[in-house]
């Protein structure tokens, strides 16, 4: 018998090996710039949390960053517990659509058809496709003048709570724009229960948590003890400190779900399968039904949209949606075209997870990535508390300029160094960061909303209307400039 054959076998076993070899060598190559790239962002204070990186369907990466307790010293791991805040939205997605698979739930029913008390004048003009949607016209309460201050820390049983937002006005007609609404979310965790009978934490054990074994997953309570649970954190000039305390019956089906980044991986991979729900009905999941942040448009609970590949024109086809709850920012990102995953949950409030999830997919795409930088707000807050509010912008003009490689510019973090000067009673100096921010994104509503809220606390009542209605002609949706530009051209 000729030896050839063997001989063969053995060339093909080594070739095989030597491409095992190469694929391993260039996964810890992604996994090594990867946890070096996160690491500058904790390094300037930009990310604290837990991060898992998944390619073609393997995990690559998974590491836990900072502290999950700054008090006791606690570090982060893959199997912390983090809040999701609003990736919440996708399992009781989820929940809705193992419902209408059964025949319980019809997209096109409307409230009143599950809940016959809602008021009727809204209930039967709004479908459960709507809701899901963001298409209701249902004001979010979270965006209720006051709500943090007057509502956030009471406890409400569901049915209590929909009493809160049920007689609002709509927005606009069902289904004429998109508006993103927690309210609409709670009505849907609500419908759950009034269908199943019962509650939705028990639902979602019986329904996901538990059949996926997601052991470290479920409904988060503040009263209680849950082991490798991350505290929230908040940044303010001083360091960090302890979030504001928030009642976890308040988010509800809209974002009071916790986590951990290893679970979030056995969910994306089980969105792979029909575990839980038929491949037909899952996909209504991911349609873009409606036009939503930037070039995303929204599904059932779920982003659908491009995103560019690290620092190159390429880009991504993804399935993606974050959260943001008192503490805690969250972003789980999906690329179905070869089952890639980023899961980055942190416990320090507004990081910079878009920034950090499009550098990742440089990396996994072997594509140019920009390193993490420093806030520029931050050394702005600094220079302003040392030399005074006139001094902001030549400070601001120089970093932006003359260091551009160090320090990057970012509307969130202007607007959040703004208002560290307005609550502590330095108003000359946060009209003095939020002209700059108005200055540098000049498209924004929120910078001439928050410009105008300091020019009303410094008495300019001329400028605060001029600054409200700015905003309002940019998104006609602030439903809370209009009505404060009315309260103010009253009085003048």
């Amino acid at each position: 018998m000729s030896r050839f054959p063997i001989k063969l076998q053995a060339l093909l076993a080594g070739v095989a090996l030597l491409a095992v070899s190469l694929q391993m060598a260039e996964a810890q190559s992604k996994a090594e710039k990867i946890d070096a790239l996160v690491k500058q962002y904790y390094d300037y204070g930009q990310f604290n949390g837990s991060v898992l990186v998944a390619q073609q369907g393997k995990v690559i990466f998974k590491k836990g960053f900072g502290m999950a307790d700054f008090e006791w010293n606690i570090p982060n791991t893959p199997d912390t517990k983090f809040r999701l805040g609003s990736i919440t939205k996708q399992f009781t997605s989820m929940l809705i659509l193992q419902l209408v698979q059964e025949g319980k739930v019809k997209l096109e029913g409307k409230i009143t058809d599950y809940l016959p008390d809602y008021p009727k004048k809204t209930g039967e003009r709004i479908t459960i496709h709507q809701l899901l949607t963001h298409t209701s016209g249902i004001p979010g309460y979270t965006e209720f003048p006051g709500f943090f201050r007057n509502m956030s820390r009471d406890p409400y049983t569901p049915t209590e709570f929909v009493k809160q937002f049920a007689d609002s006005a709509l927005l606009f007609e069902p289904g004429a724009r998109w508006s993103y609404s927690n309210s609409g979310y709670f009505l849907l965790g609500v419908i759950i229960e009034k269908i199943t009978g019962k509650t939705y934490e028990q639902v979602l054990q019986e329904r996901i948590f538990g059949p996926l074994g997601m052991k470290g997953s479920g409904y988060d309570h503040h009263e209680t003890i849950l082991a490798k649970r991350a505290t929230g954190y908040v940044k303010e000039p001083s360091g960090y400190e302890n979030a504001a305390y928030l009642d976890m019956s308040i988010p509800f089906s809209a974002g009071s779900l916790y986590s951990t980044v290893e679970d979030l991986y056995t969910w994306d991979q089980a969105l792979y399968t029909n575990r839980l729900l038929s491949d037909e009905v899952k996909t209504l999941l991911f349609k873009s039904y409606a036009s939503a942040f930037g070039t995303m448009s929204y599904g059932y609970g779920w982003m659908m949209g491009y995103l560019p590949v690290g620092r190159s024109s390429d880009s991504l086809s993804v399935i993606q949606h974050g959260g943001g709850i008192n503490g805690f920012n969250t972003l789980l990102c999906r690329v179905p075209d070869d089952k890639s995953l980023i899961v980055l949950l942190n416990n320090t409030g507004g990081s910079r997870l878009g920034e950090i999830t499009r550098a990742i997919t440089g990396i996994l795409y072997d594509k140019p990535y920009d390193p993490a930088k420093k806030s520029l707000a931050e050394a702005l807050v600094a220079a302003i508390a040392k030399n005074g509010a006139a001094s902001a912008p030549e400070t601001f003009r120089n970093l932006k300029e003359k260091q551009s490689d160090v320090y990057a510019v970012r509307e969130d973090e202007m607007n959040i160094a703004g208002y560290q000067f307005l609550r502590a009673g330095k108003i000359k100096e946060a009209i003095e960061v939020f002209k700059l921010n108005v200055e540098e994104f000049p498209k924004s509503s929120n910078v001439y909303d928050s410009l105008g809220e300091a020019y009303a606390a410094d008495g300019n009542t001329e400028l605060a209307v001029k600054n409200y209605e700015k905003s309002v002609d940019l998104d006609p949706t602030n439903a809370n400039g209009v009505k404060i530009s009315k309260q103010l051209r009253s009085k003048k």
